[in-house]
């Protein structure tokens, strides 16, 4: 049975920037990734926090992630941009991304951009909510690793896709809406091949596409089903959700889409002939005032979340939650509490504080 070991925020902030530093980071680009990883972490989101520091930094070793990257604009229109991350980490490239979309936004009422040749970049949540202390409303999404099958398909040709909206409210917590669009993340499979547990039905099909609770079904040839899981399910929704993130994400821009997007596991390597450069992201901002006063808007908000609070609820539950509400609780919580981590990650972190001389 695998254990836990608690680090306070401070901890895992300290040691998480000096290993981006030793990759050659700036200082400015070193906070900014620790911030999105740690972010994760408090929000209870631990397949995308420090969990995947070790992976970033094969990455790095493999040269498919740039420390010192010239991001730059490659094409605009007043309210649009595409962005040529130049194999930086995603961690950097998207905020980097939604900092332009809020300033075009601020010009035209909305601003949209594209990021392509770029890497993982963390939860989605992080970029969307940058939008929030603007009066905005932000949208981030990312096309990732070929792991899920199209409904009816064996191969897998997608990756899990997630999309993330956050919108404000006046005293209510924010909307803030973070989901894969297959069935699971991978990194719950990952959590769950640490803890020796079996998966729900739904998330995965082995090689030959039958139902599996396997959660190493993917290293040997399965996949993971897209959200709703099997077609008489609905999980043909799913696949075109997450199709029209590779599409956004990578098409836009000039990202590679389909099989195409590099893997992140660092020993395999992408595929040859690629249409394109590197992964994708597709973020976004919203004036609420350029639909009605902003006060108006977020009191509405306040009222919609209210309502849904006090729905009627199933036995046993206690009530209904808003999308974002248990990731701000769990955040709360672990500012006080600290930060728990898998023992296996906990080993990964101490590998790469023997090899970069920091102390965890």
């Amino acid at each position: 049975m695998n254990h836990s070991e608690v680090f306070t925020k401070e901890q895992l902030t300290a040691f998480t920037k000096s290993v981006m530093l030793h990759m050659g980071h700036s200082e400015a680009h070193a906070q900014l990734a620790t911030d999105v990883l740690l972010a994760a972490d408090l929000r209870g989101i631990d397949s995308h926090g420090v969990a995947r520091l070790s992976g970033y930094v094969r990455l790095w070793e493999k040269q498919r992630v740039n420390a010192q990257p010239d991001i730059k604009v490659i094409h605009e229109t007043p309210s649009t941009a595409t962005v040529d991350a130049d194999a930086a980490l995603g961690l950097i490239s998207a905020p980097f991304a939604m900092k332009i979309a809020i300033e075009k936004a601020k010009q035209c009422g909305s601003g949209w951009v594209s990021v392509m040749n770029s890497n993982h970049f963390g939860i989605a949540g992080f970029h969307s909510m940058m939008a929030l202390e603007h009066d905005m409303i932000g949208f981030a999404m990312t096309n990732a690793s070929p792991l899920v099958a199209p409904t009816f398909s064996k191969e897998r040709l997608l990756g899990t896709n997630p999309i993330s909206v956050a919108i404000p409210a006046l005293n209510e917590l924010p909307f803030v809406l973070d989901m894969a669009t297959s069935s699971a993340a991978n990194g719950k499979l990952e959590i769950a091949q640490r803890e020796g547990k079996s998966i729900p039905l739904g998330w995965v099909q082995d090689k030959e596409g039958n139902d599996s609770t396997d959660a190493n079904a993917l290293k040997s040839g399965g996949a993971l089903l897209p959200l709703g899981s099997s077609h008489d399910a609905a999980g043909h929704k799913g696949y075109g959700l997450g199709a029209l993130v590779d599409i956004l994400c990578a098409i836009t821009g000039g990202a590679n889409y389909g099989p195409w997007v590099p893997p992140f596991v660092a020993f395999l390597d992408p595929l040859p002939n690629q249409p394109g450069k590197g992964l994708g992201h597709f973020v976004g901002a919203m004036r609420i005032d350029a639909f009605r006063p902003a006060s108006e808007f977020k009191q509405h908000m306040d009222n919609w979340i209210q309502r849904f609070k006090k729905a009627s609820t199933i036995a046993g539950a206690e009530r209904v939650l808003i999308p974002g509400e248990p990731e701000f609780i769990i955040a709360e919580e672990r500012k006080h509490s600290g930060i728990p981590l898998n023992e296996n990650v906990v080993k990964d972190l101490r590998e790469l504080s023997l090899r970069f001389s920091i102390t965890l």
